[in-house]
């Protein structure tokens, strides 16, 4: 049995560390190479690091904090926000990402996974899937440019053809709960979970180890949290502990 990830997010815009709630109203949590090798120390499995205003300045990823995030770290980093070609790529995994994430590029053009996955393999082509409940087609919806364009596309067909198009791994982010510390959406997470075979990394909602734990029986492979660490209320041991005592198998 493949042991559940525990992962620290930090959302990152000009060179900080910000938090908000559904993408918005972002408030600065600090800086991102400390906060980094604060939770490598505190037994993160992995991190990722996602430029919030990347795609919707239409710029690439800021290079400068990838490298800084590399310097510090030692377990696999993954990193999002602008990456729209595989030249944008390749420069995120040159300057030490392990793994690059997508979403509005994807959306727009699907074949880019393929392209990503073909150049530099599977294992570091995820899909950053942000999606939210539309109640009118009754489906969850495919949303992108961190929130602000809703597309009409059903979530979990998009999570199906991006594992056949190449994509080995899934960050699925609940626009919904994002931020909210309300919990994980756990229907969103068993529906994605049920349609592709690939790892799913549950985001958006995490205010205690409980919801961790429910967000593995859901379906998820691994948890993404951010406040509940930024904000000091639990570190990534506390966590990992208390999803042992759970009966969570986790890596020490």
């Amino acid at each position: 049995m493949l042991t559940a990830r525990v992962i620290p997010c930090l959302d990152v815009r000009d060179g900080r560390v910000v938090k908000g709630v559904r993408f918005q109203g972002l408030r600065d949590a600090g800086s991102p190479a400390e906060l980094a090798a604060a939770y490598e120390a505190q037994g993160a499995d992995e991190l990722v690091m996602l430029d919030v205003s990347a795609s919707p300045e239409g710029r690439a990823t800021a290079i400068d904090t990838v490298r800084a995030l590399r310097a510090e770290l030692s377990i696999p980093l993954t990193v999002g926000g602008g990456v729209r070609q595989p030249a944008d790529a390749a420069v995120l995994l040159e300057a030490g990402a392990d793994k690059v994430s997508t979403n509005t590029a994807a959306v727009r053009r699907p074949e880019f996974l393929t392209e990503l996955a073909t150049r530099f393999g599977r294992q570091c082509t995820v899909l950053a899937l942000d999606a939210a409940w539309n109640e009118a087609a009754a489906m969850f919806e495919v949303i992108v440019l961190s929130g602000k364009d809703r597309t009409g596309r059903n979530a979990v067909d998009w999570a199906r053809e991006a594992a056949d198009r190449g994509a080995g791994e899934i960050l699925l982010t609940s626009w919904d709960r994002d931020g909210t510390r309300s919990g994980y959406d756990l229907e969103m997470i068993a529906a994605i979970a049920a349609a592709v075979s690939i790892p799913v990394i549950a985001s958006g909602g995490a205010d205690s180890p409980e919801h961790l734990v429910e967000a593995l029986s859901a379906g998820a492979d691994a948890v993404l949290a951010a406040s509940i660490f930024h904000d000091g209320d639990l570190t990534v041991g506390d966590v990992k502990r208390e999803l042992a005592a759970a009966g969570v198998e986790v890596r020490p």
